[in-house]
């Protein structure tokens, strides 16, 4: 009952901030991703298959409220039923603005559709995610981060029970200047902890470092390559080891 009332409060919450926004504009983008391998918290979930991501991103006027709907799915045959729609309402903003110790926060939650599945088989459910980021914390071009995971079932009797738990992720990102390139190298490490979701050892899952860069196409268009290389710590995340993937993005600005 407490999660339902968190929900709706969240709905209500952007209700009001739409209608108080309505003087600017309502931003909207999409992002078509490439996945080499989709690696959601460190698992392989469409094993050795790439994934698309399709998402549009409805910015409610600049009031920090917004939606985004992504559609995922494999790049190959055998995972015709895991393709999936994200709902995911979220609020964002900024606290101490201007300060050293400003801090940037995006609160959202998603529901999961499988849209060849039952609800109940799928194991449809819901997730939280608190980001938190500290931009002027430290010297100038590094950002760490800081995001919480909650998942658990989307309704009551569905046979998941077992997938309730957190994920924390601890991130650290440097913005590199480099003379060759239009915009910045962004260089990030990550490392997980593993608090009980999908009744996992409670653990450090999987460590992460990346390189990323975007090229501007347009105004409103730009290309985002990236490449990553996971090194798995808990073999119940994954039997791999050592996971290498790329991500390739466009992102188009209406």
């Amino acid at each position: 009952m407490k999660r339902q009332c968190l929900l709706a409060g969240i709905i209500i919450l952007s209700i009001a901030g739409f209608s108080q926004g309505q003087q600017n504009e309502l931003g909207v983008s999409f992002d078509l991703s490439y996945h080499s391998k989709w690696l959601s918290k460190g698992v392989e979930a469409y094993g050795q298959q790439g994934a698309l991501f399709k998402t549009v991103d409805v910015d409610f006027y600049g009031t920090g409220f917004g939606l985004e709907v992504t559609h995922r799915n494999a790049t190959a045959s055998g995972y015709v039923d895991k393709q999936r729609f994200d709902y995911r309402p979220y609020y964002k903003s900024t606290l101490f603005e201007g300060e050293p110790y400003a801090m940037n926060y995006d609160i959202s939650v998603g529901y999961e559709h499988y849209p060849g599945l039952d609800r109940r088989r799928a194991g449809t459910t819901f997730e939280w995610i608190f980001a938190f980021s500290w931009p002027k914390i430290l010297p100038k071009g590094f950002t760490p981060s800081y995001i919480a995971h909650y998942e658990y079932p989307a309704g009551s009797g569905y046979t998941n029970r077992e997938v309730t738990g957190w994920v924390h992720r601890f991130i650290l990102g440097y913005d590199m200047a480099v003379p060759q390139l239009p915009n910045s190298l962004h260089l990030s490490t990550e490392v997980a902890y593993y608090d009980g979701l999908g009744n996992k050892a409670h653990d450090w899952g999987y460590f992460t470092v990346g390189l990323a860069t975007k090229f501007d196409i347009t105004e409103n268009l730009s290309f985002v390559p990236g490449i990553y290389h996971q090194k798995t710590l808990d073999e119940s995340i994954s039997s791999r080891k050592d996971i290498t993937y790329t991500i390739l993005s466009m992102k188009y600005k209406f």
